[in-house]
């Protein structure tokens, strides 16, 4: 019998987030010189830089290439940060080996189709509510939230919560 989600929070040692879609809404603003502008959620900021605090791997993989993005995310303490990926298994088949990690102890919360393989191989598929239909059917747990606005809080509390680290936590700052 399969894990419902709740059973599978305990275990959670690592996240991994799709950025577009995900840690934004999905919507670029596109200025007259090309330039592509995105926003994020400061309780996402929160929550991320909690767990990093907490001692979780956090980890990003994107196929967006988007600089600043990296700042910010590396700001929040974020250091494996994968920009311009394009088949994600790759990027995260180097997390796997370089960490050692049990994959039925990551999170992933992805949005869209490149982020499906993925999905695939983690114990804990999740996703924002606004998620394309085919993510929604692989995740075990979809977020009351949409993309960009706060679906990666809800999952890093809800794993914080349960393992009883979140309280400890608050000192993280807004940044």
């Amino acid at each position: 019998m399969e894990k419902s989600y709740k059973e599978i929070l305990p275990q959670i040692d690592t996240f991994i987030f799709d950025v577009d879609g995900v840690l934004t809404n999905g919507i670029v603003t596109v200025f007259p010189d090309g330039q592509l502008v995105r926003q994020m959620n400061i309780k996402d900021g929160y929550a991320l830089k909690a767990a990093v605090k907490a001692g979780y791997r956090v980890c990003i993989i994107s196929g967006g290439k988007n600089e600043g993005v990296r700042t910010r995310l590396a700001n929040l303490g974020i250091s494996d940060i994968y920009l311009g990926a394009h088949d994600k298994t790759k990027q995260f088949n180097e997390l796997v080996e370089k960490y050692n990690l049990n994959t039925e102890n990551v999170l992933y919360m992805g949005d869209d189709i490149p982020d499906f393989p993925v999905m695939k191989l983690v114990g804990m598929p999740c996703c924002p509510n606004d998620a394309v239909r085919e993510i929604q059917q692989v995740s075990k747990y979809i977020s009351d939230k949409t993309g960009g606005n706060g679906c990666a809080r809800d999952v890093i509390e809800q794993v914080l919560r349960v393992q009883q680290k979140w309280d400890s936590n608050f000192d993280a700052q807004y940044d």
